[in-house]
């Protein structure tokens, strides 16, 4: 991969990469299509990385399809479709790892202590491994792309990071490869969280500005339906997760939600900038 690379950087090209875990979905197909108009190469990387799931998650029964990412990959413009196994990525005797401190010990990183450490692990060895000048992520991971932005701004990776909108079903609810978890009665259920981030939004147009109120209307919204469990839903400063009490006009404000429906873990998020 990083001899691919090297040749199309010799020929002043550039390259995007879409880091996924396959199981690809209309929302990383925009992604591809977003690094092709981006660079003049697009690699997709397919790799469900063991270190960013813990010992009680769903690593094994994670969706794969090769032949469906293949495809999907190819007909949304991906050049390259880069898919290592996880003994070329952790070889015997691999003993590193990447920490990355503050902006990861709250919201999923509470949930997921390891988490983190594992993507910001894997991202680095990706992006050492294709050398892109751009990599595409998509907003649904909202604390992952800023999880990502620090790592690529502390390790002076010389890579743009672009963070695409999430893409919705047409009820509002996020596309996610988890979503096939779901059974019928649930996918329909789902979209409470849609509901709960477009509730806060009305609420800031007509002028809450209290983060206590702000997050009440997320879990009163949630709590509607007797059967969700939320592991958090909250509102913070969009670019540091700072989380005062009051928000100020001008400020960018991130909602965020992670919440079990059934045996099935969403989240969801909405930027939204406080006239």
């Amino acid at each position: 991969m990083q001899n691919i690379s090297n040749e199309m950087r010799k020929s002043y090209k550039t390259i995007a990469v879409v880091p996924t875990m396959g199981y690809l979905h209309e929302g990383h197909c925009s992604l591809i299509r977003l690094a092709k108009e981006t660079a003049d190469f697009c690699i997709t990387t397919l790799f469900v990385n063991p270190t960013q799931f813990a010992p009680n998650e769903d690593f094994e029964k994670y969706p794969r399809d090769f032949e469906r990412d293949f495809n999907l990959a190819k007909t949304n413009g991906s050049d390259f479709l880069f898919n290592p196994s996880v003994e070329e990525m952790y070889p015997s005797g691999f003993s590193s790892e990447i920490k990355i401190k503050g902006i990861t010990e709250k919201f999923e990183g509470k949930f997921r202590p390891l988490h983190f450490n594992g993507v910001a692990t894997v991202v680095a060895k990706l992006f050492n491994a294709t050398l892109p000048d751009f990599a595409i992520f998509g907003q649904k991971d909202y604390q992952q792309t800023l999880v990502i932005k620090q790592l690529v701004k502390d390790f002076n990776f010389p890579v743009s990071i672009v963070v695409a909108p999430t893409i919705r079903e047409h009820d509002g609810l996020a596309m996610s490869s988890r979503n096939v978890y779901l059974s019928t009665t649930d996918r329909n259920k789902a979209t409470i969280l849609y509901k709960a981030l477009n509730n806060v939004k009305e609420a800031i147009k007509k002028g809450t500005r209290k983060k206590e109120e702000i997050d009440d209307i997320l879990k009163d919204t949630l709590l509607s339906l007797p059967e969700i469990q939320i592991d958090y839903a909250s509102s913070a400063l969009a670019d540091s997760l700072n989380e005062p009490d009051y928000f100020e006009s001008g400020q960018k404000i991130v909602l965020l939600l992670a919440c079990k429906l059934g045996k099935t873990r969403l989240i969801d998020n909405m930027v939204i900038t406080i006239d």
